[in-house]
């Protein structure tokens, strides 16, 4: 049995416009894989999230009567100092002194993003790595009732 050319199911034009868009297919998915994984992408190292973990911890037993998550709202105001602040969180620093990174704690109400009380250098929407800490607030500001989000970030 023979077939002559009129009879094939498949011409040489079905064949490029296959390929064609297959080629595109490939291409789009190579071309939208990096923005896929970009949202996991962070700018800050594993180890600045860590360490901002290990401050936020160590502040809140710091500055804890006892309670569990619960702190006194008096000596939050105690760390004002630069000096004070890297020694009583255990952050490193210079032969001067000086903290080398920079530290900001911030008391915001739960349903808010205002600091209520803090201490450190103003965070400016930088990249930073950061831990937060749901607390109880003693002799703390009446925004902060019933809970407040301790806020630390490290950059």
């Amino acid at each position: 049995m023979s077939l002559s050319l009129r009879d094939r199911g498949q011409t040489t034009q079905d064949f490029i416009v296959g390929i064609g868009v297959f080629i595109l297919a490939v291409a789009f998915v190579f071309s939208f894989l990096p923005t896929m994984l970009t949202p996991f992408d962070s700018s800050t190292s594993g180890g600045q999230t860590a360490q901002a973990d290990r401050v936020a911890d160590r502040l809140v037993h710091n500055l804890s009567d006892g309670t569990a998550n619960e702190i006194d709202g008096n000596q939050l105001e105690n760390y004002d100092d630069d000096h004070n602040v890297s020694k009583a969180l255990g952050l490193r620093t210079n032969q001067d002194g000086d903290p080398i990174q920079r530290v900001n704690v911030s008391l915001q109400p739960l349903n808010e993003s205002t600091t209520v009380k803090g201490f450190g250098p103003e965070y400016d929407d930088q990249s930073a790595a950061s831990s937060a800490r749901i607390v109880t607030v003693e002799d703390g500001p009446d925004d902060c009732d019933p809970a407040c989000r301790l806020v630390v970030r490290i950059w």
